[in-house]
C-alpha cells in the first residue's frame, strides 16, 4: 500500500496455553483406540501451532489455523477403556476433558480427546484455544511469516532428546531435489550435516534457516527484476529509480491520490529503513537485491488491500440487502441421492462462516417413530435426528461470527412433531432465537427488516406461517393449554402460502415419506418473523404487497431468466425483501470477465516431488460471461521447486460487478492434481508484483508455497 498499514495478525497466547498442560490424549475409530499418557501441550508464542510430547515419545504438532472447535469432552466408545480413565481421573472425568476438532476439510474431521486432573484448566484451556483459532489475519501474512512459521514447526518438531533432526530439515527442504544440497548448505553454516545428525533448537536460528532456504530455492525471477530496474549496471537501486519503479509498476494510477498518495522520498527511505539490512546503504538512499526481495515478500506487498481483512462494509442497511453466505442441502456430505447425512457437518459449515442452513424436516418412522428427523426425503439417504442438529447449531452459531443466522425448515411433520420441534428450538437456542419482531421493526407493510448489526448473536426461522388471525386463537389456545391438535388435514386453508422446492422427476422415491404437510403448530409459526416464506406472485404483485420480510425461493435456472427479461425488476425486488436461490441438480460455475491482467512469473516450493506444474487463473462472479480453464500456463518440467512461467499477461474483459468477482489461482501438477489455490477478492487486488502464499484445496494456509506474480 502506498500508505503503511501493519497487519495485526497476532493474538495474544494466554499464559496457561505457553506455560503448558499436563494431561492424556487419545484418539479413537469405531475399531481401535490410540492412547498416550503424561503428555505436555503447549501453544508457541506466536499462535501458530498447538503441540504436545510425553516422554517416551516424539510427540506432535498441530497447526491452529486446522483446529475450528474445542469442545468439552466426552467417554471415548470402549467400556474397558471408559472403566480405565474413570478409575485414574475419577466418574465425572469427562469435565476435566476437551476435544481438539480439526481437519483439512469439513467432512474429515479429526478429534483428539484430552483430560487432565483440573476442571479449570480444561475451561482455560479451552477459551485460551477458542481466542486464537478462526483468526483471518494470521491465514493471510506474508511470504516472510509463513517462512519463520515453517521454522517454527521445525523446532517444535522435534525427538525424544529435544533435537531437531538434520532427516527432518532435509525433508522440508529436499523438494525434488537431491538432499546432498541440504547436507552442504547445513556443514557451510557449521551446522551437523550428517543425514543421522541431529542439532539443539539453538543452533537452528532464523537466519540460519533463511539462508537454507535461500540457497535451496534461488531467486532467478527478482534477480531478473531487479536488474531490470537498475538496468544490470548496479548492485543497488537508487532511491529515484525505487520511486520511479513503484509509481509505474507497482501502484494503481486510477487509486485516489488524496486516500493513496504517490511514492516520495519521505515514504522510500521508510521502506528501505524497514527492510535494507545494510546501514551504509539506508545511509545512501540505496536498496539492495536482499533488501529488495524482503520488501517483496512483506505485508508491506501484500497482493491485497490489508485493511479489507477487517470487516469494513456499512453493516447497517436492512438485512435484505445483503448476500448471505448460504448452505442448501446441508445435512448431506456426498451426493444428493444415496448419500449419508450428518450432524457434524452443521458445525463445520457454521464454523466455517455460513449464515444460512437448511434443515428438511420429517416424522420418523418405524424406530424413529415420535422424533424428528433430517434426510433429502425422496432421495434415500441416511437420517439424522432434529434435536442433534438443533444441539450443534447451538453449540456453533456464533463461534466465528456474530452477525445473524438463519435456519431454513423445509417443513413436512405432523403438529405434534412441530411441537417438539418449537420446544427443541426454544429449550436449545434459549435468548438466541428470535421469538418476536425487534421493537423498532414491526412486521408492518412497508417497513424494512433490521440490519445485521441489531441482530448480532440472533437466529431467526424460516417455516411456513399460519394467517395472522388464526395464528392469535390458536396460540392463545396453546399457552392456556387449551390447543388440540386433532386431525391432520391434506391440504391446509389456515396456513400462509410458502414457498416449495421444485420436486425432481425420474429420481427414485422412498416410500417412508408422504408430501409435505402445511398444518403449522401455532407455537412454530409465532417464532417465524423477518423469515416468512411465501409463494411468489410476480414483481408487480410483491410490489404492490411490500411486506419485506416475506421471502420467496427461486430454482437457479428461474433466476437467471428473471436476471435476462427482467433485470430492474429484479434488483428492486431484493432490494426490498429476500430471495433465496437454490441451486440445480447440475450445477453451472457462475463466472465474470473483468478488465484485469494477470501475468504468472515464478513459484516456489510448490510440491515436495519432481514433478512438472503448471498454473491456471480463473475468475468467479456474476453468473454471466464465464472465463474458466482459458487461462493456463505452459507446463515446467520436472521442477516443483522454482519453476519459471513467464507467460504473456492473461488479460481478462471488463467486469460487471467487481464487488463480487474474485480471481482464483490453482497449481496442478503435470497430472491434473491440485497442489495449492489461492483465491483473492478481485476490488481488493493491489498492482504490480507481488507474492501470493498458497492455500489447500479446504483453503487452509500452506508455509512455503507461493506463485509470485
Amino acid at each position: 500500500m502506498t500508505k503503511y498499514f501493519e497487519l495485526d495478525w497476532k493474538r495474544p497466547v494466554p499464559q496457561e496455553l505457553l506455560d503448558g498442560l499436563k494431561a492424556d490424549r487419545w484418539t479413537e475409530t469405531k475399531e481401535d483406540y490410540d492412547y498416550e499418557q503424561d503428555c505436555t501441550f503447549k501453544v508457541d508464542d506466536n499462535g501458530f501451532f498447538i503441540y504436545w510430547k510425553s516422554t517416551s515419545k516424539e510427540g506432535d504438532v498441530l497447526e491452529l489455523s486446522t483446529v475450528n472447535d474445542v469442545r468439552i469432552g466426552c467417554a471415548p466408545q470402549d467400556p474397558k477403556f471408559d472403566a480405565a480413565l474413570k478409575k485414574k481421573f475419577g466418574d465425572k472425568y469427562t469435565e476435566q476433558a476437551f476435544i481438539i476438532c480439526s481437519g483439512m476439510d469439513m467432512v474429515n474431521v479429526n478429534l483428539c480427546h484430552v483430560v487432565c486432573d483440573n476442571k479449570e484448566k480444561v475451561e482455560k484451556w479451552i477459551t485460551g484455544i477458542r481466542s486464537l483459532t478462526n483468526n483471518t489475519k494470521i491465514n493471510n501474512v506474508c511470504p516472510t511469516t509463513n517462512i519463520r512459521k515453517h521454522w517454527t514447526r521445525l523446532l517444535l518438531s522435534t525427538t525424544v532428546d529435544n533435537k531437531v533432526s538434520v532427516k527432518q530439515i532435509a525433508k522440508t527442504f529436499a523438494s525434488g531435489k537431491t538432499e546432498k544440497l541440504v547436507y552442504q548448505t547445513l556443514s557451510e553454516l557449521g551446522l551437523p550435516s550428517e543425514k543421522n545428525d541431529s542439532m539443539s533448537q539453538d543452533e537452528l536460528t532464523f537466519e540460519k534457516f533463511l539462508t537454507i532456504y535461500k540457497t535451496i530455492c534461488p531467486r532467478t525471477d527478482i534477480d531478473k527484476l531487479f536488474d531490470s530496474i537498475t538496468g544490470g549496471k548496479t548492485d543497488t537501486i537508487s532511491i529515484s529509480k525505487f520511486i520511479e519503479f513503484m509509481n509505474e509498476r507497482q501502484r494503481d494510477p486510477r487509486l485516489n491520490e488524496m486516500l493513496f498518495p504517490s511514492y516520495n522520498e519521505k515514504r522510500s527511505k521508510e521502506i528501505f529503513g524497514m527492510y535494507e539490512p545494510d546501514k551504509e546503504n539506508i545511509e545512501k538512499n540505496q536498496f539492495s537485491k536482499k533488501g529488495f526481495t524482503e520488501y517483496l515478500m512483506s505485508d508491506e506487498n501484500a497482493p491485497v488491500l490489508l485493511d479489507r481483512l477487517d470487516i469494513y462494509q456499512d453493516m447497517d442497511q436492512p438485512l435484505s440487502h445483503y448476500y448471505i453466505n448460504s448452505s442448501h442441502n446441508t445435512y448431506l456430505i456426498g451426493r444428493q441421492f444415496g448419500a449419508k447425512s450428518s450432524v457434524e457437518i452443521y458445525r463445520q459449515v457454521l464454523l466455517a462462516g455460513c449464515r444460512c442452513v437448511e434443515l428438511d424436516c420429517w416424522d420418523g418412522k418405524d424406530k424413529d417413530e415420535g422424533e424428528v428427523i433430517i434426510t433429502h426425503g425422496k432421495a434415500m439417504c441416511t437420517n439424522v435426528y432434529f434435536k442433534d442438529c438443533i444441539k450443534a447449531i447451538a453449540d456453533c452459531a456464533f463461534v466465528t461470527s456474530d452477525y445473524p443466522l438463519i435456519l431454513s425448515f423445509e417443513n413436512h411433520c405432523n403438529r405434534s412433531n412441530q411441537y417438539k420441534m418449537a420446544k427443541y428450538c426454544n429449550d436449545m437456542f434459549g435468548d438466541l432465537l428470535l421469538k418476536e419482531p425487534i421493537k423498532d421493526f414491526p412486521l408492518n407493510k412497508g417497513q424494512p427488516v433490521p440490519p445485521p448489526s441489531k441482530l448480532k448473536r440472533k437466529i431467526l426461522i424460516k417455516n411456513k406461517r399460519l394467517k395472522p388471525d388464526i395464528e392469535k386463537i390458536e396460540l392463545e389456545a396453546f399457552l392456556k393449554g387449551e390447543f388440540t391438535i386433532g386431525d391432520e388435514e391434506s391440504e391446509d386453508t389456515t396456513a400462509e402460502s410458502g414457498e416449495k422446492k421444485e420436486e425432481e422427476t425420474d429420481k427414485p422415491v422412498a416410500p417412508n415419506y408422504s408430501g409435505s404437510t402445511v398444518n403449522v403448530h401455532p407455537w412454530l409459526s409465532s417464532m417465524v418473523n423477518y423469515t416468512h416464506p411465501t409463494k411468489f406472485q410476480g414483481f408487480d404483485a410483491a410490489e404492490a404487497t411490500d411486506e419485506h420480510f416475506k421471502m420467496s425461493s427461486f430454482a437457479e435456472p428461474a433466476a437467471l431468466g428473471y436476471l435476462k427479461s427482467q433485470a430492474i425488476e429484479f434488483v428492486n425486488y431484493n432490494k426490498r425483501q429476500f430471495s433465496r436461490l437454490y441451486p440445480k441438480e447440475t450445477p453451472v460455475d457462475g463466472v465474470i470477465a473483468a478488465q484485469c491482467n494477470v501475468e504468472v512469473i515464478a513459484g516456489q516450493f510448490l510440491s515436495e516431488k519432481r514433478v512438472g506444474t503448471y498454473v491456471e487463473v480463473d475468475m468467479y462472479g456474476l453468473p454471466t460471461d464465464t472465463i474458466r480453464k482459458e487461462f493456463r500456463t505452459k507446463a515446467i518440467p520436472q521442477n516443483g521447486l522454482n519453476p519459471m512461467y513467464e507467460e504473456e499477461a492473461f488479460r481478462f474483459r471488463k467486469v460487471v460487478l467487481p464487488e463480487l468477482a474474485v480471481l482464483r489461482f490453482a497449481v496442478y501438477n503435470d497430472e491434473g492434481k491440485l497442489l495449492g489455490q489461492r483465491i483473492l477478492p478481485f476490488n481488493d487486488l493491489q498492482a504490480g508484483y507481488r507474492h501470493i502464499s498458497l492455500k489447500t484445496e479446504g483453503n487452509f494456509p500452506m508455509s512455503l508455497p507461493m506463485l509470485f506474480l
